[in-house]
């Protein structure tokens, strides 16, 4: 098992609207989340004093394929339609990797 984080902006105008697809998430797309080898997967929310929020994602991966998996949830229809209705409500890190919507974060500690 590997552990994932990951980082995302979210626009400030579009909080609301993320709120209400997560809290009604399509049964599809968590079935492919899950046939994918992702459990105890959650999204966090902060907001700094400034008025920017920002996504917090952490995922445990079970499979021995993460590319592989990662390919297999990008192509299916199901998903795609759902990225994009949540897609234009992120805005991406502007020093993610290249090939990263969600920007990956370190792990520095973990406590089992």
């Amino acid at each position: 098992m590997k552990r994932y984080g990951m980082v995302i902006g979210l626009r400030a105008e579009k909080l609301d609207e993320y709120k209400k697809l997560h809290a009604a998430a399509w049964s599809d797309v968590l079935k492919m989340i899950k046939q994918c080898h992702i459990q105890s997967y959650s999204i966090y929310l902060r907001q700094l004093d400034d008025g920017r929020h920002y996504l917090f994602s952490y995922f445990e991966y079970t499979g021995s394929d993460f590319a592989a998996d990662m390919a297999k949830m990008a192509a299916d229809p199901t998903t795609q339609k759902w990225w994009a209705l949540c897609m234009p409500c992120q805005q991406p890190l502007a020093n993610r990797a290249p090939g990263e919507w969600w920007a990956n974060a370190e792990e520095v500690f973990h406590l089992d």
